[in-house]
């Protein structure tokens, strides 16, 4: 028999206070299994990986409670779940099919939840982890005198790039975070050095998938960088980056065509920075879908960063727009801004787009408010499409995890799955929308099985 769930009242005041016997989330994993007479076992430090265990008293969402019409609340239980080789192995009533063989954890009903991912981000140039240093004034500054901030303060941040790079990566952990796609500078200044730097981080973070963007910041032209560009695709990058054709290279087409050329001769994808919000902006997006078209190789590879120029369509010239884009395959980036210009992300879904999120800068010379956090994408996701709630809550969190979501639309557990990789994340809350209208803090945080965060 499923246990039910308490009242919120009792959660919340409960909370998710591990016991000492047991506690993954106040200590960490062990490595040792409990003799089958003893009770779950204490807990020291987490290990680099224990391949078999079961998490007790996992909190999992099983379906809608309605009024009318009306989803009114989240109807969850209590389970067990085994993990094993990374991947759930079983998922039960708790209390029904523990196995003392192997080790156990008590999570004391925190909510399970699928792993966030952050796919737009800089890791490689960050003020993060060193002393508080504000943004300079950006009033009455264009994006090409930022430029010639960044060449400044490149050489500055170089030395200690790769450090930071991790201190972030542990942020991102904190925060639920477990793959990302990250933006690294192939600029005159830095040379090849923030990529250098930046694979070194990530190779001492197996656990942390990570696509890697090849950005030329300061203007793949105006820097004269496609040779850096074409090394960087030679190291394993992922993607061909870009920046405002118009704005920062002032040749919209030639710059679009080398980026693309660059894509084709490698056999990679596009991911684009695109801020214009002129009717430059406009054109460049038109002229990415028109590209596409005429080089098939690139159907489904290309990601429109940011495309604020998408806001200020309205009506059938944005549908023509979205429908293009959608029979391109193209997926869109976007950090959910908030302004004066409002990024229309559920037609782009409607419509079949893929709508991805990011933190994009931590703290950095451009601004200093991201917190690491896609919960907080997914609560400002809710807030600007009018998702306030149960349902819409819920639904939000979709923009975190990459379209997971512990339910379907119709009430269902499709999340977790025995089979499915544990990439996934305790939290502190009741259910998905309380986790995503409050931002919940994560407990702990794992990839394929093993514990890469625990608060």
């Amino acid at each position: 028999m499923h246990l039910t769930s308490p009242s919120r009242r009792d959660f919340i005041s409960q909370g998710v206070r591990l016991t000492a016997a047991g506690s993954l989330l106040a200590a960490g994993m062990s490595a040792a299994a409990p003799s089958p007479s003893s009770a779950v076992s204490p807990i020291s430090a987490p290990p680099p990986r224990v391949d078999h265990y079961q998490l007790l008293n996992v909190r999992l969402e099983e379906g809608f409670e309605r009024d009318g019409n009306d989803i009114i609340a989240t109807r969850t239980a209590l389970y067990d779940i085994t993990v094993k080789d990374g991947k759930f192995a079983a998922i039960e009533a708790a209390g029904t099919a523990r196995n003392a063989d192997i080790a156990q954890w008590d999570a004391q009903g925190s909510l399970l939840l699928p792993r966030t991912r952050d796919m737009h981000i800089h890791l490689d140039k960050t003020f993060y982890s060193g002393p508080w240093q504000a943004p300079r004034p950006r009033q009455g500054k264009t994006i090409m005198d930022m430029i010639a901030r960044e060449q400044v303060l490149i050489p500055q941040l170089l030395p200690t790039s790769q450090a930071r790079a991790e201190a972030l990566i542990g942020l991102l952990h904190s925060k639920g975070t477990t793959e990302a796609r990250s933006h690294c500078n192939i600029d005159p200044v830095s040379g090849l050095k923030s990529l250098e730097h930046l694979k070194l981080a990530l190779a001492n973070h197996p656990e942390f998938p990570c696509e890697i963007v090849a950005f030329p910041q300061h203007g793949l032209l105006h820097s004269k960088v496609d040779g850096l560009m074409r090394e960087a695709m030679q190291m394993g990058v992922q993607y061909v980056g870009g920046l405002d054709p118009t704005n920062v290279d002032s040749a919209m087409q030639a710059s679009l065509d080398a980026m693309f050329q660059i894509a084709l001769d490698f056999d990679r994808g596009v991911d684009i920075h695109l801020h214009e919000t002129a009717p430059s902006g406009v054109a460049a997006i038109q002229y990415m879908v028109d590209t596409i078209a005429k080089n098939p190789p690139l159907k489904g590879r290309v990601t429109l960063s940011h495309g604020f120029a998408l806001a200020t369509l309205e009506g059938k010239t944005l549908d023509k727009m979205i429908a293009g884009m959608a029979e391109q395959q193209m997926s869109v980036a976007s950090t959910i801004p908030i302004g004066k210009l409002t990024m229309p992300l559920p037609q782009l879904q409607a419509a079949g787009i893929t709508v991805m999120t990011g933190t994009d800068s931590v703290i950095d010379h451009w601004s200093p408010f991201g917190t690491g956090s896609m919960l907080e994408k997914a609560n400002l996701y809710a807030q600007l499409y009018r998702g306030s709630d149960e349902f819409g809550l819920s639904r939000a969190l979709h923009i975190a995890t990459g379209g997971i979501l512990p339910l379907s639309n119709q009430g269902e557990r499709q999340w977790p799955k025995v089979q499915d990789d544990a990439n996934m994340m305790l939290v502190e809350a009741s259910c998905s929308a309380e986790a995503v209208a409050r931002i919940a803090p994560v407990r702990a945080t794992f990839q394929r099985g093993t514990a890469v965060f625990s608060a």
